[in-house]
């Protein structure tokens, strides 16, 4: 295996060039980006970054010499287009082929969008920029969509003096996937906060002066910010013959296909601590998968399935949110320490009879630490929280 390309110059593809160079590989290197910017971390743009805590400069996830040490062969500012599994070569969108024996994909995703023109999404560094220019005091700002992105985004507009509202179809933000009593919790930090909330309202286009609702409302802003979640960069693939769904399928090492592998928030795998297929939007596993899939797709002989607990986290308001797991499609949620009303608790998760998942709102980490470990090595709902101590949230 003397080339390897990795397409997607991300958080997980930086990883992924990152292990191969440290675990010995030294054949050619090619590292594929559609922005021109060289990788950089994408959660402080929707907080420090959007707020003006942070300059870009200081979202480089290396420096320029740290790259030049990987002697990568690095394309930036153009996308791939194809590829041609049976030949192993990529094509670019500058016309220019480029021939593999070993790639790893982690195109990551993009923003869904609304019919209509002039609203902003937040998924690149430019997008971030320009929407933190246009954040002034007075400004009256609509957000598209209350989870996490759309409520850090409010939050830090709220915060510079910009009058928020959020517009959020479900009835309760967020508890798909947390829960209705957490998401409750989540949605009144909006509200004490002065953003005006607004929940079971389905926008349906973006117009010159703010967003209409189905009903046919109109709701005036002068910026809008559509944060309705994110599609997998997969259309480039669509000829290649690979397994297409939510994300590129991969099995539980992370491989498409014979010397394919996934990696990041594109990838779709089976995880087998769960015993589920998964695809995680979470910077944490961007990078756990990008080193993952480069070390399998390096030793065949030695491979490991991919196995983690996800874990994100989230800053709004003075909240610090932060879970361990996989929360979505749970059965009940018990409040295991602190007290929901003072938004400072932990929350643990079960599905079926098994702990899934743990969240913490306003703790140290070290109080979800063991209840992360409980997680990994499969402990059940009776060995994990005590009977009595559990609260169905349905």
């Amino acid at each position: 295996m003397r080339r390897i390309v990795v397409v997607g110059a991300s958080a997980a593809g930086l990883a992924a060039v990152e292990t191969l160079r440290r675990e010995g590989y030294d054949g050619t290197l090619t590292l594929v980006g559609d922005e021109p910017h060289a990788p950089y971390d994408r959660p402080p743009l929707s907080k420090q970054l959007l707020a003006g805590e942070w300059s870009p400069e200081r979202l480089a996830l290396r420096h320029s010499a740290d790259l030049d040490v990987l002697d990568l062969d690095l394309r930036l500012g153009v996308a791939a287009t194809g590829l041609d599994v049976p030949g192993r070569t990529v094509r670019l969108a500058d016309g220019s082929t480029v021939p593999y024996d070993g790639l790893v994909v982690a195109t990551g995703v993009r923003p869904r969008r609304l019919p209509g023109e002039g609203a902003h999404v937040l998924r690149t560094l430019d997008d971030a920029v320009t929407l933190r220019d246009r954040l002034e005091p007075g400004a009256r700002v609509v957000v598209v969509g209350a989870g996490f992105l759309g409520a850090e985004a409010a939050a830090v507009a709220s915060r510079l003096g910009a009058e928020v509202t959020l517009l959020e179809p479900a009835p309760v933000p967020l508890a798909h996937a947390v829960g209705d009593e957490v998401g409750q919790v989540l949605s009144r930090a909006h509200l004490d906060h002065g953003v005006n909330l607004r929940t079971g309202v389905t926008v349906t286009a973006v117009t010159e002066d703010g967003v209409r609702l189905a009903d046919g409302e109109l709701v005036d802003a002068d910026e809008v910010l559509v944060a309705i979640g994110s599609l997998p960069n997969t259309e480039w693939l669509a000829d290649s013959g690979l397994s297409i769904g939510d994300g590129l399928n991969c099995d539980e090492y992370c491989e498409a296909a014979r010397n394919v592998y996934a990696a990041g928030d594109v990838a779709r795998w089976y995880n087998p601590l769960f015993g589920v297929p998964m695809r995680i939007e979470h910077r944490t596993n961007a990078a756990e998968q990008g080193m993952a899939a480069a070390r399998n797709l390096l030793r065949p002989e030695a491979r490991k399935p991919f196995a983690p607990v996800p874990y994100f986290w989230s800053d709004q308001y003075d909240m610090k949110i932060q879970a361990y797991g996989y929360l979505r499609r749970h059965d009940e949620v018990a409040v295991v320490e602190g007290d929901l009303e003072e938004r400072r608790f932990v929350a643990a998760y079960r599905t079926g009879d098994r702990l899934t998942g743990t969240l913490a709102v306003g703790m140290p980490p070290k109080a979800i630490r063991s209840w992360r470990q409980a997680i990994a090595t499969g402990a059940t709902w009776r060995e994990a929280v005590p009977a009595g101590d559990t609260g169905d949230d349905r």
